[in-house]
């Protein structure tokens, strides 16, 4: 099978998925749709797997451009639908493939019984379809298609249950907050083509060099690639959309926190890696909003009651240490960290997916508790998940999250503590909710009856418990075994840029920096004792003491600020919404209805009063119209001789 027919092949079968589910899903019965969902999801995922061993990607350093056909053609501005296969795009395949058959396999149980079965798994097809477009795109302009592809199904997933006010305004807030950050997006693309003449990745990358009026622009254009990502990867402002995002089922929250959506803003960064090597100065905002960003939402975290939002909250708080590593460049690190956190973070939903289908859609902590006896593989995955996130050797998070924060060290010791108290706020509150789910006293109400989920449930719950104990001996550090193998798979992706770096730069050094195996050591155990602090502070409230959150309303104090989001919402709302909906309705009251609806109406009497005068004259009647004539000639013969005389 050639590369023109096999990587639009892993395109397009979600599509056609989606496509028999939009037409004839009604017609099928049971679970039938998420059968037929899930088979085109695993197909797909089959391919890639093909693909990625026909690739030899540990051998192959130069990327296979796969063109599909013309698409727009303007003038000198030509765009083909073409894919660029190598390393990079083939990781994300895998990717988003492997942990989106999942959840689609997953979704058949939890959706059982759902009317919108079908309407559900059509959506979801899409999503993995609009991924796939993106994270293969050859150019620019293919790439934002996908973009907003997935911007457009996380609107119609999240707000899934349409009879629900919140869900729909969840949908509309996280469309809209995203088409703000895409805006700058578009400038940056825009800005892309205007210097370069090409919006192909590989085009911009070999005519770089030579650009250069580009390179004094190029900090404006990565800074708004940056906002862009900014948007899609939930980074403080626009972090706002995300945990709202949890109004949806719980498996479009896994699906968008681990494999889709929040992983395009990372992706965006390293396929154009090539401009964000030279331009540091940028660099350091990705790397001081991305830390910042991370510190302020595990702090949320800690005192969220609503099992969803707790992970919705950790998401973000872990997206910001990936944009960390984009930050200080490296990006091997910083993909890592999206591979690990694929695995433990689509665990954690679907495990908190499957404690909720158990409660019968119960979300509040304070409401459970006791159920490891009753939902034993839920239990201990979730737990797997819960040591993983926190970076608990030897599981995964532990050498992901460690690399990270030793990047961040060579930046500033601030951006290295402030990571390092991240992982204690994190090992907080995920044993917080860990403990009070699943150990202590049942706080379940008394006509609910606990139950391990079925198989649709826990097998994928098992299998990705294996990817978050396992994933993270991809890359291992030297004072440990030393394992490169992710470093050398990523080399011929990022060497270009390596390269320029060196040769642009003037910089006589590779932007990623290794430290000697002592002082990796004695990093990683500063990090593993802020953890070991995060579990004992937990085990001390919510094991040993018992103790049970209180409801929000009934925090005070700087407990209330934290509770209450910082209120973020509330100063956009206050500051840009209602400011905007004041103007909105006094253009709409005063200037629209008190003066152009007047202008407009008046206009219209004038003409209809003009219309009735004329329709007067027009008589039908010889003997009227001879009059006018004659009484027309006279006037004018008058005006001559008046002019004369």
């Amino acid at each position: 099978m050639t590369w023109n027919v096999l990587i639009p092949l892993i395109v397009l079968l979600p599509l056609v998925g989606a496509g028999m589910n939009a037409l004839f899903g009604r017609a099928l019965k049971g679970s039938w749709p998420g059968i037929v969902g899930t088979f085109f999801s695993f197909l797909s995922f089959g391919f890639g797997v093909f693909a990625f061993l026909n690739y030899r990607p540990m051998e192959r350093a130069v990327p296979e451009i796969v063109p599909f056909f013309r698409w727009l053609e303007v003038g000198g501005f030509n765009v083909e639908v073409a894919y660029q296969l190598d390393q990079l795009s083939l990781f994300m395949v895998l990717i988003v493939t492997g942990i989106g058959s999942l959840i689609h396999l997953y979704s058949i149980g939890y959706m059982k019984g759902n009317p919108g079965i079908a309407r559900f798994f059509s959506y979801l097809n899409l999503f993995l379809f609009s991924m796939l477009h993106l994270v293969l795109a050859e150019n620019l302009v293919v790439l934002f298609f996908g973009w907003e592809g997935v911007g457009l199904c996380s609107y119609l997933l999240i707000g899934f249950d349409t009879h629900k006010e919140t869900a729909a305004n969840a949908g509309i807030k996280a469309f809209l907050t995203n088409r703000v950050a895409d805006l700058a997006m578009v400038i940056a693309i825009a800005l892309t083509y205007w210097y370069s003449g090409s919006v192909s990745f590989t085009q911009i990358a070999s005519v770089l060099p030579e650009m250069k009026g580009f390179l004094h622009v190029l900090p404006v254009v990565t800074g708004c690639y940056f906002i862009g990502a900014m948007g899609k990867s939930a980074q403080f402002p626009f972090h706002i959309w995300l945990p709202d995002a949890m109004a949806g089922p719980t498996p479009v929250s896994a699906l968008i926190h681990a494999a889709t959506m929040v992983t395009a803003g990372i992706f965006l960064i390293a396929r154009l890696n090539f401009l964000f090597v030279l331009t540091p100065q940028v660099g350091i905002w990705i790397v001081a909003i991305g830390t910042f960003t991370a510190f302020f939402a595990a702090t949320i975290g800690i005192f969220q009651n609503d099992i969803k939002k707790v992970l919705a909250y950790s998401t973000v708080s872990q997206l910001g240490y990936m944009f960390v590593a984009m930050g200080t460049g490296a990006y091997v690190a910083g993909l890592f960290h999206l591979l690990t956190h694929a695995f433990f973070k689509a665990l954690l939903f679907l495990g908190s997916g499957s404690v909720i289908h158990s409660l019968h859609d119960e979300q509040d902590l304070r409401r459970m508790g006791g159920l490891k006896s009753q939902m034993k593989i839920t239990w201990f995955t979730f737990l797997l998940g819960t040591l993983a996130i926190s970076g608990i050797p030897p599981f995964s998070g532990f050498f992901s999250k460690d690399l990270i924060l030793e990047k961040a060290y060579f930046y500033s010791p601030l951006f290295f503590g402030l990571g390092v108290v991240t992982a204690l706020l994190t090992t907080f509150y995920m044993f917080r909710l860990t403990f009070l789910a699943f150990t202590g006293t049942s706080r379940v109400s008394p006509d609910v009856h606990p139950h391990e989920s079925p198989w649709t449930i826990t097998v994928p719950l098992i299998v990705l418990a294996l990817g978050a104990a396992f994933s993270g001996f991809l890359l291992v550090p030297d004072s440990l075994g030393g394992i490169d193998l992710l470093e050398r798979y990523f080399k011929p992706v990022f060497s270009i840029g390596e390269e320029y770096s060196r040769r642009l730069l003037r910089s006589g050094h590779s932007t990623v920096h290794h430290l000697t195996p002592s002082a990796e050591l004695t990093l990683a155990l500063l990090s593993l004792g802020a953890v070991g602090v995060g579990f004992a502070l937990s085990w001390n409230f919510y094991v040993k003491k018992k103790e049970i959150p209180p409801a929000e309303k009934d925090y005070a104090g700087w407990r209330r600020l934290v509770v209450g989001k910082y209120y973020i919402d509330e100063i956009f709302s206050g500051w840009i919404v209602q400011p905007i909906l004041f103007f909105s309705e006094f253009f709409s009251s005063v200037v629209e209805k008190q003066f152009l609806d007047k202008i407009l109406v008046n206009t219209g009497r004038i003409s209809s009063g003009i219309s009735v005068l004329l329709r007067r004259l027009q008589t039908g009647t010889i003997v009227d119209y001879a009059f006018m004539i004659v009484l027309g000639t006279i006037l004018i013969l008058s005006l001559f001789l008046w002019r004369g005389l």
